[in-house]
């Protein structure tokens, strides 16, 4: 596999990856993954080989707003607090808040898509996006009401920030594929929310595949077992 990094994009940096055996001018399926809070575009890079080495494109977008953790390159999808859940009624000014700056993340992505697309030749609809914790809760949030864009999302122990002010912005058909897997001594996003999300989206209409492994806030090797089985029925890779 082969991988570059692009940083002149005009949106956001990214890197991507492409299978072993890549022909230029083939309309490759396209696999786009968001990181986690802290983390930057190299963060799942490892995935694309461990997923399928041949079948499909991959890209890791990073997120647009810099930390500083004490400890190399770090990022966020949001500008505030990446929590998974609102903060209770009465919270002091500055506690934990919801995902509530969507709309420039949302634009930036768009952008993103526009301009990778374009580079890569990947036909509509021939996407499927995912990520990683925060990563996984904004594949949600952006990937939900766009299902002629996405052909399935993917959420790894990731959550909703905030499912009913999603709910009006769903689409009235609800058959977009959806995998979620979550670990069950997950002390980060805990695995209730993961229970939730789930909850949430059969009681909207969606089937969502939904797993739980014996892990922490991480991804295991059984989890991408059951995401490339799920991916390669969703989207379909380059034979």
């Amino acid at each position: 596999m082969r991988t570059a990094t692009i940083d002149d994009a005009g949106s956001l940096p990214y890197v991507l990856v492409q299978p072993d055996g890549y022909e230029p001018g083939l309309a490759y399926p396209l696999v786009v993954l968001l990181h986690g809070f802290g983390a930057s575009m190299h963060d799942l890079v490892g995935l694309a080989a461990a997923i399928d080495s041949t079948g499909y494109l991959y890209a890791f977008p990073n997120a647009p707003y810099s930390l500083d953790l004490g400890g190399g390159e770090a990022f966020s999808w949001s500008a505030g607090r990446p929590d998974v859940a609102p903060p209770p009624a009465g919270s002091a000014t500055g506690a934990p808040r919801p995902f509530d700056d969507l709309d420039p993340v949302a634009a930036l992505l768009d952008a993103f898509l526009a301009e990778l697309t374009a580079a890569t030749g990947v036909p509509p609809g021939q996407v499927v996006l995912g990520g990683f914790s925060q990563g996984g809760g904004l594949a949600l949030r952006y990937g939900l009401p766009r299902p002629a864009t996405f052909a399935g999302l993917a959420v790894l122990s990731g959550a909703f920030i905030d499912a009913d002010g999603l709910r009006s912005r769903l689409p009235a058909e609800r058959r977009q594929p959806i995998f979620v897997g979550h670990g069950v001594h997950d002390p980060r996003i805990a695995i209730e929310r993961g229970r939730e999300t789930r909850a949430f989206l059969e009681a909207e209409g969606y089937a969502p595949v939904y797993r739980e492994y014996a892990m922490a806030h991480a991804i295991a090797a059984a989890e991408v077992a059951d995401l490339t089985a799920w991916l390669h029925a969703a989207l379909p890779p380059k034979s």
